[in-house]
């Protein structure tokens, strides 16, 4: 069962951000999690819960599918372009982050097998990143709906950029006035399940320590757990980020950092660390700058 609180990222209510009074309240504890955590939860936002129920239900729905049918949309060849249907296995493990310049740990990482399959959505109105659909009548009704769940999430983070703008002292629009939408990456998950010895061996992974590349990751969990976040107190290790039933977990990317001039941190996140029986999934939104692009 869902968690209601957790002791270690701070909760924000956001429930009154369109009121003057709770504004500058909520922008201040937003901005205080980004700086001493990096991440946050957000409840009480604007994104109705029945949305996120739904866009849960087509998830698991898309990747219940036979495989040659999720092959329909499959994610293009090479590194540039993030869309489509990815298999387990075909994204690589290592990050120059975690390894430096070591190229002999960075070739060791890439052939570890990420266990885990995605699908990348992004605007239908850019011709650098199309996006890869399945057939209509390979899953009625889904393109549909992801086009608007894909605005929806822009909407519910520009309310965030907004705060995180105020609680840094610029100007409401400062930041969402960076991102047209037309350059994010609404992106499903599923981690199936695995034998815990798989990852303790070194065999496989699930989405390991890593750092996001966009302005501010929104993700939303299920109920089975997972996520962790790196301590900054104590480097090297991690505590859970259980789930808050439909609150959104804000961390921030690389951009944001970088725009801060650091003043905003930066996390490693390792996935599932392992799990016998258990099915996860998430939906992760990645607003980005209309000035960068998702590498």
């Amino acid at each position: 069962m869902a968690s209601t609180k957790s002791p270690n990222i701070p909760v924000v209510d956001f429930a009154g951000w369109n009121t003057e009074s709770s504004r500058q309240r909520i922008a201040r504890e937003i901005v205080a999690a980004c700086k001493t955590v990096g991440f946050v939860y957000i409840v009480n936002h604007s994104l109705p819960p029945s949305m996120l129920d739904e866009a849960f239900d087509w998830s698991k729905l898309f990747f219940e599918l036979p495989l040659d049918e999720k092959l329909k949309a499959p994610h293009p060849e090479g590194w540039a372009v993030h869309r489509g249907y990815s298999w387990p296995g075909l994204e690589k493990v290592s990050q120059a982050m975690s390894t430096g310049d070591d190229e002999k740990k960075t070739n060791q990482l890439r052939e570890v097998t990420d266990i885990k399959e995605s699908y990348d959505i992004g605007s239908d109105n850019t011709t650098t990143q199309p996006n890869q659909w399945l057939p209509e009548h390979s899953l009625p009704g889904f393109r549909d709906f992801m086009q608007r769940f894909y605005w929806e999430c822009f909407r519910v983070g520009g309310e965030i950029l907004q705060a995180l703008a105020v609680g840094l002292e610029l100007d409401d629009n400062h930041l969402l006035e960076k991102h047209s939408g037309h350059n994010n990456q609404l992106r499903l998950l599923h981690y199936p399940p695995i034998a815990a010895e798989e990852i303790e061996t070194g065999r496989a992974a699930r989405c390991p320590a890593h750092t996001d590349w966009s302005s501010i990751t929104l993700l939303f969990q299920d109920d089975c757990g997972g996520l962790e976040v790196e301590d900054v107190s104590s480097p090297g290790a991690f505590i859970s980020a259980k789930p808050i039933k439909n609150a959104i977990v804000m961390n921030v990317g690389d951009l944001l950092q970088r725009w801060s001039n650091g003043s905003s941190i930066e996390i490693y996140v390792p996935g599932l660390l392992s799990t016998a029986d258990l099915h996860r999934s998430s939906e992760v939104y990645k607003p980005s700058s209309h000035f960068a692009t998702s590498a």
